[in-house]
């Protein structure tokens, strides 16, 4: 009896190649690196935008406990100018805002 005819079936070099570079499926992957949140996301700009727009009346509470309360002028970074009826208009640190509120 002659042996039989037996051919090494193997896929071309290059397909072989590729598939040795590209990670097994069982290995865990990388995941995709994520993109820190946005320093600004301007929230605060749009609230402070409407109340101006529509000159709500607003009370803010600063952190040694007084009570202001007027209209939002305009407003920047570190402060706001509020607008206030009968006294003086004030210049107010955000720093030193321990809340506000619409009246």
């Amino acid at each position: 009896m002659e042996p039989a005819n037996r051919r090494l079936i193997r896929p071309p070099y290059n397909e072989s190649k590729s598939e040795a570079k590209s990670p097994r499926p069982n290995v865990h992957k990388e995941a995709p690196k994520r993109t820190s949140p946005p320093e600004q996301t301007n929230a605060e700009n749009f609230y402070y935008l409407k109340q101006m727009q529509s000159k709500t009346q607003m009370t803010i509470v600063l952190k040694d406990g007084e009570v202001l309360n007027g209209v939002i002028e305009w407003y920047d970074k570190d402060c706001l100018k509020v607008n206030r009826d009968g006294e003086p208009n004030l210049l107010v640190f955000k720093s030193n805002i321990k809340y506000m509120y619409k009246d």
